[in-house]
């Protein structure tokens, strides 16, 4: 099937089509040069939205296994529209970052890039990130108050800090970019 077709069949299906992102954005850029230097096995990507990070992400690493998480059925029907497209690398699972339907260890590197924010408990799914990362969880969240009305928590050093040695980091390293924070929890 050539790209048109294949796009009015998704739209016939009731899929709601929009361009991959691919974006130039500092912390995106940022995280992506993080796990440069983490050289991950595996990477369970927690709260994938519409992926603004996810296709870079993918385009960075074409062969790393990825698991792609979302608590909205929507938001995972088009990342899986990606797998059926080829892009075999990529899982999705639907599922509530506060309680991970994963092992212990069962991913080498969890991301939790600007999804804590929107968490009822973001200690919980700090925790569970934690706990289904093997080495590290790199985590952003905005520095500063802003206009989205879905962002509950704003947070500080101290408690990001708090929050993953809390849930079993043994060193926290933080940066400040653009309003917002980016971190890397070492277990």
């Amino acid at each position: 099937m050539d790209a048109p077709a294949a796009i009015e069949a998704g739209l016939a299906a009731g899929l709601r089509i929009h361009k991959f992102k691919r974006t130039e954005l500092p912390r995106i850029q940022r995280t992506i040069g993080i796990l440069r230097s983490l050289g991950p096995a595996s990477l369970l990507d927690t709260g994938s939205g519409r992926g603004v990070f996810l296709w870079p992400l993918l385009d960075a690493f074409p062969g790393l296994p990825v698991i792609a998480t979302d608590l909205l059925e929507h938001r995972c029907t088009g990342i899986l529209a990606a797998r059926r497209g080829g892009v075999a690398n990529l899982s999705v699972v639907r599922m509530d970052a506060q309680r991970m339907p994963f092992a212990a260890g069962s991913a080498d590197v969890t991301t939790m890039l600007e999804v804590l924010e929107h968490m009822p408990d973001p200690e919980k799914a700090a925790a569970e990130g934690m706990r289904v990362a093997r080495r590290a969880v790199v985590f952003s969240v905005p520095s500063q108050p802003d206009e989205n009305p879905e962002h509950i928590h704003l947070f500080d050093r101290p408690r990001l800090d708090g929050m993953f040695r809390g849930a079993g980091a043994r060193n926290v390293r933080f940066e400040a970019l653009l309003n917002h924070f980016i971190g890397v929890a070492l277990r």
